[in-house]
């Protein structure tokens, strides 16, 4: 299949070669359904992260250490830079339609 697990965001994404258009029917088919099983995870996926996103800031809110607080506060910002980048991709298969 044309998918390639992303570690950062902790799913599968699109990867293929040529434009969309170029895909045959029945592989453009596969990889919507493909897609929208693996988009339907998404959610799931982000409320993993705000959970250790909300952890953290457990953490920060005791946090004494200037050095421990801003790396707390760096790994939250990159946390919520997953979530965003998540949304981005959950939001990507609105628009894709098979080509015929």
């Amino acid at each position: 299949m044309c998918f390639s697990y992303d570690a950062r965001l902790g799913i599968r994404l699109p990867s293929f070669s040529g434009t969309w258009e170029e895909l045959p029917l029945l592989e453009q088919t596969a990889i919507l359904v493909t897609w929208e099983k693996i988009r339907g995870t998404i959610p799931d996926r982000i409320e993993e992260i705000e959970h250790k996103i909300n952890k953290l800031q457990n953490a920060l809110y005791r946090e004494e250490n200037f050095e421990k607080s801003c790396k707390l506060n760096s790994d939250i910002a990159e946390l919520a830079s997953i979530i965003n980048d998540l949304w981005i991709w959950y939001r990507a298969g609105d628009d894709i339609t098979i080509s015929a």
